[in-house]
């Protein structure tokens, strides 16, 4: 083991070690910064390197109501479509391991109406690289009344653009992806995902549709002024989850940042966590290579434009993804750093998008905090 190190080293090179202590202060500074500019009104930060948490500190308050309760690194915040790597990419990646799943499969193998108007080919690996042709968004709220309405809609749209030629980031894409994933194994996503990864990890604080005995704990985002059906509206931000009953492929989960830390510290140590293998290496690089320009198998990849939300210093091996709720996660695996940011800066609306700015400064601290920006 010890000559295949070496080796490793040699090939790949070995990121500087870390001195200690490390001063984070300009990254309190740059959070404390952006909540007096209502950037957001709290965030969680953590910072992993070499599998050990550096910093881990959550800003601002809940709201910006006097007296609203204090972020803590215990708050629970609505992810977006973080879910879509946390959680549907991740339990695809367990099928391809011990169910032998094909990528290559065609989505209509599992959904036989989705084989319909132009989408009879499309495959797993196309919904995955959002390559697939079908539209990116649409407010299914305006329309469907049902789960089963929105997934039949999905099933029955024709495309925008013709299978594999086009990158169209598609949440209608992984919503079929969740779906495929329940006709797969016969469980929801919320329990596919506990009984996988949640429950063994110790991602206590991690869940779909959080009871109202968590809400004291839970960052509010934009209140809903669309919802106009007779059903109760779940708590999650995005209205087609909602609809969906708070459990789908693109979005849904809540979580903490101390949660997904371990999660992330499984997935950067190849799969392993506690010596428990929850995926294998070659699974996890497979799914994390790039494919074209700026996409992986379920994650994003770090634009090579120069304008990545993960700053001006991570390597081009760096994949993660973005929530629209104002959440981030960005793993280096050539650095062996990752940046997890949760915020609610969805509240109380959408427009703010000062996050944009924020995002790369704080990845850019982070880098300048450890000394790595003359690499």
């Amino acid at each position: 083991m010890a000559i295949l190190y070496v080796l490793g080293i040699l090939l790949l090179g070995s990121p500087p070690a870390v001195e200690r202590p490390l001063d984070f202060a300009p990254v309190r500074e740059l959070a404390a910064s952006a909540i007096a500019d209502s950037t957001f009104p709290a965030a969680s930060i953590a910072v992993i390197y070499r599998g050990e948490i550096l910093f881990h500190e959550a800003f601002g308050n809940l709201t910006y109501a006097p007296h609203a309760p204090r972020a803590t690194t215990s708050t629970i915040f609505d992810l977006a479509s973080l879910t879509k790597p946390i959680v549907t990419t991740a339990i695809l990646q367990q099928l391809t391991e011990r169910d032998s799943l094909d990528l290559n499969q065609r989505v209509a193998n599992y959904i036989p109406s989705f084989g319909q108007n132009g989408k009879e080919h499309i495959t797993i690996e196309n919904l995955l690289l959002h390559n697939s042709g079908l539209r990116g968004h649409e407010y299914y709220i305006e329309t469907c009344a049902s789960p089963e309405e929105v997934i039949d809609t999905i099933c029955r749209d024709t495309l925008v653009a013709p299978r594999g030629k086009e990158t169209i980031y598609s949440d209608p894409g992984f919503m079929i992806l969740g779906k495929v994933l329940e006709t797969i194994t016969g469980k929801s996503l919320a329990e596919n995902f506990r009984v996988r990864f949640s429950e063994p990890l110790g991602m206590h604080s991690t869940m779909f549709t959080p009871p109202d005995t968590q809400l004291y704990r839970i960052a509010p985002t934009e209140q809903d002024t669309l919802w106009n059906l007779d059903a109760s509206r779940p708590l999650v931000h995005d209205h087609n989850t909602a609809l969906l009953g708070g459990i789908a492929g693109q979005a849904g989960l809540f979580s903490t940042t101390g949660d997904l830390a371990r999660f992330v510290t499984m997935y950067m140590q190849g799969g392993t966590l506690d010596g428990t293998e929850y995926l294998k290496a070659s699974t996890i690089r497979k799914f994390s290579r790039r494919h074209g320009d700026d996409r992986a198998l379920g994650w994003d990849m770090r634009s090579k434009d120069g304008t990545s939300s993960s700053g001006d210093y991570f390597s081009e091996k760096t994949y993660g993804h973005l929530g629209f709720t104002g959440t981030s996660i960005w793993i280096d695996p050539k650095k062996e750093l990752a940046v997890i940011l949760l915020t609610n800066r969805v509240w109380p609306t959408a427009e703010n998008r000062k996050i944009r700015k924020f995002r790369p400064e704080l990845h850019n601290t982070v880098i300048r905090c450890l000394g790595f920006q003359d690499e």
